[in-house]
């Protein structure tokens, strides 16, 4: 008892604190806030390995090669861009002066990968100028990729100094746009790509493909664009640069990060092949998976109501471990299941226990969603905390370069599997041999569970309980006065 009054009054001092209590967010920004969020899924994204197999064909042992060669480069560009990030000082902040310049034209080069198989069209899975323009394609738009992907990464922990007004964002985000029909393209094309390799739609599938990719690439873009315009950056940086070494090192020295990082590289050696395909490949129809979640798509938003109790009742560590152990126990459920009497080569009992995965893993959405996406921004707090500046850019490259190298080998190892399995590129839907397709079920089941199960050890160690939790945001605070009172000691010195 003693040590919940403890908890409960220092909890009650930082609500005092104004950097907890004051939201800085107003209406406008939080309405731009939800349809950046919006905009991050409404695609077809998920259909991009179809696009490459089946529209594009870009040959399986080809593709691992233009992988391994374009995440080279990803990692000997990411900490030269990260520098620069990192040490950008503008009026329009840090972060903005990327994200609003390269807006227009990383839709542009989006747009243009939807035109790919109407350049070179009927070609085969070997043609030399297609595979150079795909290679130019994926080297030029990693690069660009990489600002603005490290930029928005650190710009979402600056909009707001108040950890609760964050929380409140994120549930917001999470729970509306789901009302928003964020999924919407994805449905609808699942159902006209099985319409078309159904032969129920005269349609080409390039074109599908091409009409859908243009559209939600313009609409996602024009949604990100305004949030950026109207967002500002409202955490202050330090005055002096820090030097790059500092950040590089800041994966070791900030333990949170270290452990998110470990967590990341462990779950990583997950060897796997998405749950589309095996519905695709096995059962002919991406449709059943729409359907099978029929049932529990309310629960997904219902969800969120627990997000406040939740993070009341239970610390972000046991929160985050839970929900990696809940999800871990359905899935080997399911397996099981289609292990049982050969299940997973039966259409209607698969979908009956996807539907039921899903609606017992739904009731864990909204708070899974929440605490993975607010355990990086407390990481970044806690660096300033400990460092006394943020390197949000720089730290986040050094989280992810041993990732990335992990992720190209990764990559690599996938296409060389699905070739092993005996996986046929260009085949009709539904017709693979029986060999695949068992395979194509275990690799979205049981082997990413058993081959990546080492992920959840260091988010058993998780360092910031509720009691550092705040004493760091009142340090903080203090600190954040003193520099924003310099800063306008300064500007009025200049001036």
């Amino acid at each position: 008892m003693a040590e919940t009054n403890t908890t409960v009054s220092t909890e009650r001092k930082l609500e005092n604190n104004v950097f907890r209590s004051y939201n800085y967010v107003g209406t406008k920004e939080t309405v731009a806030y939800l349809l950046n969020d919006f905009s991050n899924t409404f695609n077809i994204d998920s259909f991009k390995e179809r696009y490459i197999w089946d529209v594009v064909k870009i040959d399986f042992g080809i593709s691992a090669i233009v992988n391994i060669f374009t995440s080279a480069w990803d990692i000997i560009n990411d900490t030269i861009i990260a520098a620069i990030v990192d040490n950008t000082r503008t009026r329009l902040g840090k972060f903005r002066p990327y994200l609003v310049g390269l807006q227009i034209p990383m839709t542009l080069l989006g747009m243009f990968y939807w035109f790919i198989p109407l350049i070179f069209p009927n070609s085969d899975a070997t043609y030399i100028p297609k595979l150079i323009t795909y290679f130019a394609f994926c080297v030029i738009q990693e690069t660009a990729g990489t600002f603005t992907s490290i930029a928005k990464s650190g710009y979402m922990s600056t909009i707001t100094p108040n950890p609760n007004e964050r929380i409140r964002l994120i549930t917001l985000a999470e729970l509306l746009t789901g009302y928003m029909g964020e999924d919407m393209p994805r449905y609808i094309f699942g159902i006209v790509y099985d319409m078309i390799n159904a032969g129920k739609l005269n349609f080409k599938l390039s074109s599908a493909f091409t009409s859908f990719g243009l559209v939600t690439a313009i609409v996602s873009s024009v949604f990100t664009l305004y949030f950026f315009l109207v967002s500002k950056e409202r955490v202050p940086q330090s005055i002096e640069k820090p030097k790059i070494k500092e950040g590089l090192k800041a994966i070791f020295t900030n333990y949170p990060v270290l452990l998110m990082c470990l967590s990341d590289f462990l779950g990583g050696f997950a060897i796997s092949s998405s749950e589309d395909n095996y519905f695709i490949d096995v059962h002919g129809s991406y449709s059943l998976i729409t359907l099978a979640n029929l049932p529990s798509s309310l629960n997904g938003s219902i969800s969120y109501a627990f997000v406040g109790p939740m993070r009341r009742k239970f610390s972000s560590k046991a929160l985050w471990v839970g929900a990696d152990m809940y999800g871990d126990f359905l899935n080997l459920a399911y397996f099981l299941f289609g292990m049982a009497g050969k299940n997973y080569l039966k259409k209607t009992p698969m979908v009956i226990a996807l539907g039921t995965r899903e609606f017992f893993a739904k009731w864990a959405f909204g708070v899974n969603k929440v605490i993975n996406a607010d355990l990086w921004n407390e990481a970044m707090d806690y660096c300033e905390w400990k460092n006394g500046y943020r390197m949000e850019a720089t730290t986040g490259v050094a989280k992810n370069l041993v990732l990335k190298i992990q992720r190209s080998f990764m990559g690599s190892v996938r296409s060389i599997i699905l070739k092993k399995i005996g996986y046929v590129q260009g085949l009709k839907i539904g017709t693979q041999d029986s060999k695949t397709k068992f395979w194509l079920f275990a690799l979205c089941t049981v082997v990413p569970l058993v081959s990546g199960s080492l992920g959840i050890v260091p988010k058993m160690l998780w360092p910031i309980n509720a009691k550092k939790r705040a004493q760091m945001y009142d340090e903080l605070a203090e600190r954040r006065n003193k520099l924003v009172t310099t800063y306008v000691e300064n500007f009025e010195e200049n001036n």
